[in-house]
């Protein structure tokens, strides 16, 4: 397993106002880009060559990571001109693969420390035409989900449902053998969970089921949480390798009176003024958290300037945005500039 297709083309329109200019894929966590994370996770399991689908702020990631050399990794770039659902980003990435050996296929927006070299020993010896990662949910009902016999192959692709035939999900890594890609037709737009995983169960989907960390980063409050999760340690990536801290601080000028808990990331720039709190949080760089202000699972964006007083939980901040003091900022809200 030497090659990749990673989709990082998702507009994130759930993240706004975070992404109106930047990849969702790109946003950082605990002070890394989200992409990082993912390239250099394949990268420690063999990986060498990776194809990045790409389609909203495409040129932003070239711009970002050019050939690869500095990950140490070849990296070359599928551009969708219009979004082409998974199944269509994945045959148009296709196009750019050099080998015929099984393919690494994974969403941009997920983190996991489930382990690539299993599931790709499990791949290899299970006779799968696809191999996918499954993991167990608390509450599957806001997913499809996947039934699998006593073998670990799959039965089924199930949308959602009140009541869930099992709480195995698809985890959005899958490995494919290359046959599979290039029958996919070209231009145009398919979903690869709805149109081709049904069709390849006829065949031999084969799961992969694994209980560890893993988490869907489809909201600014999933961010934050996984940001925090790297820095105290529940969660794991190679391009940081295992912390343990209450907070990571990247050059930010702390007052002593502030506290800074639950795995926040403080970005170069960023002040924290007398007695303000911040827990589980994410505040890029330049920002300002003005005094006895409280903010609680919030992911800020850069130059942004927090009142005195001012208390944000589960907000989501855009770039440039000033708060003043005496506004009341409602749990959940979405600021933009």
């Amino acid at each position: 397993m030497s090659e990749a297709i990673l989709l990082v083309g998702g507009q994130g329109t759930r993240l706004r106002p975070l992404t109106d200019s930047t990849p969702k894929p790109l946003l950082p966590l605990a002070g890394v880009a989200c992409t990082t994370h993912q390239l250099l996770k394949a990268k420690a399991a063999g990986v060498t060559r990776v194809v990045l689908a790409t389609s909203y702020l495409a040129e932003v990631f070239e711009a970002q990571y050019g050939a690869g050399e500095e990950l140490g990794l070849e990296l070359v770039y599928a551009v969708e001109r219009e979004p082409l659902g998974t199944g269509g980003a994945i045959a148009n990435a296709g196009q750019f693969l050099k080998g015929d050996g099984p393919i690494l296929i994974f969403n941009g927006d997920v983190i996991s420390n489930h382990s690539l070299e299993e599931q790709y020993r499990v791949h290899e010896s299970s006779g799968a035409v696809a191999t996918l990662h499954l993991t167990p949910v608390e509450d599957a009902r806001a997913y499809g989900c996947v039934p699998v016999d006593d073998s670990g192959r799959v039965k089924a692709f199930l949308e959602k449902m009140d009541n869930p035939v099992t709480n195995l999900i698809n985890a959005g890594c899958y490995i494919f053998d290359r046959s599979i890609i290039d029958v996919i037709p070209l231009n145009a737009v398919i979903s690869v969970e709805r149109e081709i995983f049904p069709e390849l169960v006829k065949q031999h989907v084969q799961g992969y089921v694994s209980d560890d960390y893993w988490i869907d980063l489809g909201t600014p409050e999933a961010f934050t949480k996984a940001s925090a999760d790297l820095i105290t340690g529940r969660a794991y990536s190679p391009a940081l390798g295992s912390l343990n801290m209450e907070y990571l601080a990247n050059a930010a000028e702390i007052a002593t009176s502030a506290r800074i808990t639950g795995g926040t990331f403080l970005d170069e720039g960023v002040i924290v003024d007398e007695s303000a709190y911040v827990h589980q949080s994410v505040i890029l760089a330049d920002s300002r958290v003005g005094s006895n202000a409280h903010v609680e699972n919030s992911f800020v964006g850069r130059g942004v300037k927090i009142g005195s007083g001012i208390k944000l939980v589960n907000v989501a901040v855009g770039d440039g945005v000033e708060i003043h003091e005496g506004t009341t900022v409602s749990e959940g809200a979405r600021l933009s500039a």
